[in-house]
């Protein structure tokens, strides 16, 4: 007697906790902190289902999971301050767009 078997086990997000916290470790794009559920599944029919124990960051490009202190950290890039107008400008400026002075 020959028995076939097509099923595995996968992770799937349940709940996103913050979106954005931090980088994916695979290919460095946008990863949301979740909370996740193991499924279990049966010729691709998911049969069985249970919380995992911690949230898990989930890469919203390659899917992926991985623990949270795994993830580079976030890069916070400062807006500089123009000195004439005090306005906010992107830092790859060399002029200020609104007034015109060098930076």
């Amino acid at each position: 007697m020959f028995f076939f078997f097509v099923g595995g086990l996968e992770q799937q997000a349940r709940q996103v906790l913050k979106s954005g916290a931090g980088r994916c470790i695979a290919c460095g794009s946008r990863a949301d902190l979740v909370e996740y559920d193991k499924v279990l599944k049966l010729f691709f029919v998911p049969v069985w289902r249970w919380p995992g124990k911690q949230p898990l960051m989930n890469c919203n490009n390659c899917n992926l999971f991985f623990p949270q202190s795994l993830s580079p950290p976030t890069e916070k890039e400062t807006a500089l301050r123009c000195l004439f107008c005090a306005r906010e400008v992107d830092p790859a400026f060399r002029f200020c767009p609104f007034c015109g002075s060098n930076l």
